[in-house]
């Protein structure tokens, strides 16, 4: 699709502090709008982090998956 064309349909928000770095969400994303993030948290864990935000759909299947409630997505 153009660039033009595109529109964000959806926006990821993660908690940092609050991840334990197990990737669920990295791995479920059907859009791979995540990776897990080479900075560390201060429990020295690493947080996924948004790499494409324009493929994001907001299906929240990384919140679902998420056992430490430190990320979702929702719709715009």
């Amino acid at each position: 699709m153009p660039e033009a064309n595109r529109r964000v349909r959806g926006v990821v928000v993660i908690h940092a502090e609050r991840c334990k770095g197990c990737a669920l969400c990295v791995e479920f994303c059907p859009t791979d709008v995540l990776a897990l993030s080479s900075a560390f948290t201060s429990k020295g864990y690493h947080p996924p982090e948004v790499v494409r935000p324009e493929a994001c759909s907001g299906c929240d299947l990384c919140g679902m998956y998420c056992p430490d409630f430190a990320i979702y997505g929702y719709r715009l």
